[in-house]
């Protein structure tokens, strides 16, 4: 018989080392293995944190094929689908399947540099485009190959629908349903004045495009990337590609798990 691994990841707060150990002994005592390794024979990634911990499990496992499940002992938990009071009914639905996927697009930028490497970034809720050291940047944009405008401002941010309700919610993006393949592109203080001509509002664009960056001479060089909660700078960079990518975070959902439902007791 196949061993049923489930491995644990957790942020080191108090109250998730105390869930973590509590849901290690339960799932033992219902024939899983329990692991903090992603080995071979997991079938199952439990998340415990917040969407802090969430994200950094994520990328810390490299966006594997393999469905996660996340447990709130943090703040918001908007990816989150359980509470720490809840464990036995979380080990009780899962092994009598009653639950369902839900799937999640991710966005990746390709940065490609003045001495011809390139280099990828995955993020599930967002790449964000900014200057080192607060500095405003300018970038030329184009969208499926055709220029769109000159950005100058702080910078800006690439959601997907996961990431619709976080970052770019805050700088006044829209709530997107997940169901949606789309990409959100919202700016960061964008300036809008006679000498510099921004777009204020977010554009949202179909999951067949990809957007195009070019930084300006002067700020080519510092130049801050930041996916999801990891930040990567580059002094020497020659344009920027983001589009969909082809990898997905699938997420264990309850019977009664409903995205508006989860939007308004999160946000109202």
């Amino acid at each position: 018989m196949k061993n049923r691994v489930i491995t644990i990841h957790t942020n080191d707060t108090p109250v998730s080392l105390k869930t973590k150990k509590l849901l290690a002994k339960k799932l033992e005592g219902s024939g899983f293995i329990v692991s903090e390794s992603l080995d071979t024979d997991s079938e199952l990634i439990v998340c415990i944190g917040g969407d802090g911990a969430f994200l950094e499990g994520i990328h810390k496992f490299q966006f594997p094929e393999i469905p996660f499940i996340g447990i709130n002992t943090g703040h918001l938990g908007f990816f989150q689908e359980i509470s720490p009071n809840q464990l036995a009914d979380f080990i009780f639905h899962y092994k009598t399947g009653k639950y369902h996927l839900q799937t999640f697009s991710t966005v990746k930028a390709t940065v490609f540099t003045e001495n011809n490497q390139s280099f990828e970034h995955v993020g599930l809720n967002e790449i964000v485009i900014r200057g080192e050291l607060s500095r405003s940047v300018h970038l030329n944009i184009s969208i499926g190959g055709s220029f769109i405008e000159r950005f100058s401002g702080d910078g800006i941010l690439v959601s997907t629908p996961a990431g619709s309700t976080a970052y770019n919610y805050s700088l006044g993006g829209c709530i997107v349903d997940p169901r949606l393949k789309l990409m959100q592109v919202t700016p960061i203080a964008p300036m809008n004045t006679t000498a510099y001509r921004s777009f204020t509002s977010s554009i949202l664009l179909p999951s067949d495009l990809s957007l195009g960056i070019i930084p300006d001479y002067e700020t080519r060089r510092g130049i801050k990337i930041t996916t999801d909660h990891l930040e990567y700078t580059y002094n020497n960079i020659d344009n920027i590609n983001i589009e969909f990518s082809d990898k997905v975070v699938n997420l264990l959902r309850f019977e009664n798990y409903d995205f508006w439902t989860k939007v308004k007791s999160k946000f109202l």
